[in-house]
């Protein structure tokens, strides 16, 4: 009896206490309620019912209103003490945030569109052309599923600030995330609410910033996207992201609501598209953006380049002119690059150097000459692209492709007495292949080349790509590699200002290689006026513009005989080595 009556005792304490604790929690809230009023600002309870006449006034369906009021309703059932009160208020600020079916009107004048894109940036004909058609579809159906646009290319050329102007284009919002070193799944679909300081996507965030559900959306550096870590595959969650038929309901692990992304106009930039995932790169439309030629860039320079710069240092045409002889001594002599980052640069030197003056009250020349460039710029030191002169036999130049855009590059073969082939220069599996190839090819066919099959055995070939710092790699050095090697046997000079490209068989054929344009482009630099390459590839030289083609010649051929035939002139060096055959070696038949 008496231990009924303790237990008895010890609820009724405890359950005293409990109604203490809440009652003295009510009368403070209650106390706080009418503090805030007193003082003009807005109850808890007006909070709340603000926000549900707000929701009153959004386009969502009845789907999205249910989940609404029901959140609402749990809002309201909580301690605003609570630690899932905040949670729960950033998840109702959220819904009534996004611009569920809130659209900007796309404006449909494509004479002006095309003005703006014009206006912008120089060149890109290939992306203006394709950003008019998606116009003209839209102002013709009003209504479609935008693409995917993946605008893929060098540095420096563009790629970012084209989105601007196509939303400037279009009369559309601009949004720009970068996903170069997004690592984390989370960052792309959300937190899901459970997790202490839970937040949505950069997806929905942005979409959020902007206010429209149909904006330019540009993913800036695609091909820097993480792929698989211990934080999930952020390249993987992209797929839906990126996909007109699965997008029009996107799902966020933090919203827990499928929105619509099927009216975003996606932009995604790449500068290397080997590292994107080929289920990722299947869902876009790829634009190649190539480099630009010295024209090009010294019209750049004039309309963007120069006024920009001039506008940053506080400057205007009053305080320094440069004339388009000026700035092309600037593009040749000083920068070597498919974009114009490094041209802004020394402009900047440039216009840096009449600041200075001004503010230090010297005199100088306002029309810049050649001697004033070489005296704030220095000398040049970029002589890398120059043709080098075919005085010595085994020296070729070849054409290469890299994520900064096109290069020349010169092949050097050497024979001295011994057996063998060595390679050196910093070169891959690949090149390495290719000169064995090219070695065993000639071992087969050297008669047709006017050989001696016995000087192979007797004489050691060294063979060097030049900048051995520079890794390299890749196929298509082979026509290249193997023109060194005939050159070098027969001593014969190869063709003045002529390079080459293409990846060669064991039987001689050349097979086409890719990044044709930017290997052109580094000719053109180069001044180098013939080009050999593979048939094959005389389509993707059709599509490129006439005017990056002036003053070159094409010589299309399918295998290895027509190479050296068309490559190699009947002259010989002028301090020729005399290739003998030792006595002791016995003539085979």
């Amino acid at each position: 009896e008496l231990q009924r009556l303790e237990l008895r005792n010890v609820i009724q304490s405890k359950t005293r206490s409990d109604m203490d604790q809440q009652q003295r929690e009510y009368y403070l809230h209650q106390q706080l309620k009418t503090i805030q009023e007193e003082l003009g600002g807005v109850s808890y309870d007006e909070e709340l019912e603000e926000m549900r006449i707000l929701s009153k006034s959004k386009k969502w369906n009845e789907d999205i209103q249910e989940t609404f009021d029901k959140e609402l309703g749990r809002l309201q059932r909580m301690n605003p003490q609570a630690a899932e009160y905040s949670v729960q208020r950033n998840y109702l600020d959220l819904l009534l945030e996004l611009p569920w079916n809130e659209y900007s009107v796309d404006k449909f004048d494509l004479k002006r569109a095309q003005k703006i894109l014009d206006r912008d940036h120089f060149g890109l004909e290939e992306v203006k052309e394709r950003i008019i058609e998606h116009l003209a579809v839209l102002k013709l159906k009003g209504d479609m599923k935008s693409p995917i646009i993946c605008l893929y290319g060098p540095p420096g050329v563009g790629k970012t600030s084209l989105g601007k102007s196509i939303a400037e284009a279009l009369g559309r919002k601009y949004v720009r995330m970068s996903l170069g070193g997004v690592r984390d799944e989370a960052e792309i679909r959300g937190h899901r609410k459970t997790y202490i300081g839970a937040m949505p996507g950069r997806i929905i965030k942005d979409i959020k910033k902007a206010g429209t559900s149909n904006p330019v959306f540009v993913l800036d550096e695609i091909d820097k996207l993480a792929s698989s870590s211990h934080n999930g595959d952020p390249s993987s969650a992209m797929l839906e992201v990126l996909d007109p038929e699965q997008n029009t309901t996107f799902y966020d692990n933090y919203l827990e609501k499928d929105y619509d992304l099927s009216k975003v106009l996606f932009i995604a930039t790449a500068n290397n598209l080997s590292t994107i995932p080929w289920a990722l790169r299947d869902r876009m439309e790829i634009i190649n953006v190539s480099g630009y030629t010295i024209e090009e860039k010294i019209e750049i320079a004039k309309r963007h380049l120069l006024p920009k710069q001039l506008k940053e240092h506080g400057l205007t045409t009053a305080h320094l002119q440069m004339g388009k002889k000026q700035l092309e001594k600037i593009v040749e002599a000083y920068t070597r690059e498919s974009g114009v980052r490094g041209l802004e640069k020394q402009i900047a030197k440039m216009v840096r150097f009449a600041a200075k003056s001004i503010a230090m009250e010297e005199t100088y020349e306002v029309k810049i000459t050649n001697q004033i460039i070489e005296k704030v710029l220095g000398p040049s030191h970029l002589e890398r692209d120059k043709y080098e002169s075919n005085d010595v036999a085994g020296v070729v130049t070849g054409l290469a492709w890299t994520s900064v855009g096109g290069d020349i590059l010169f092949i050097e073969s050497i024979i001295s007495k011994g057996k063998g082939l060595t390679i050196t220069g910093n070169i891959g599996n690949v090149m390495k292949e290719s000169a064995t190839i090219a070695m065993e090819y000639i071992r087969a066919n050297a008669i047709d080349f006017g050989i001696e099959p016995e000087l192979l055995d007797q004489y050691k070939v060294h063979m060097h790509i030049p900048e051995g710092a520079t890794p390299k790699d890749g196929p298509s050095a082979g026509v290249t590699m193997l023109t060194s090697l005939v050159s070098v046997f027969t001593q014969c000079r190869v063709k003045a200002k002529l390079a080459m490209t293409g990846e060669i068989t064991l039987r001689g054929k050349v097979l086409p290689v890719g990044g044709v344009k930017e290997k052109i482009l580094a000719a053109k630099r180069a001044n180098i006026k013939e080009i050999l390459l593979s048939k094959e590839n005389r389509k993707d030289i059709e599509e490129i513009k006439e005017s990056y083609l002036k003053g070159l010649t094409f010589h299309y051929v399918t295998d290895m005989k027509e190479v050296i035939d068309l490559a190699l002139t009947k002259q010989k060096v002028s301090n020729a080595k005399k290739l003998v055959i030792s006595k002791n070696v016995k003539k085979t038949e």
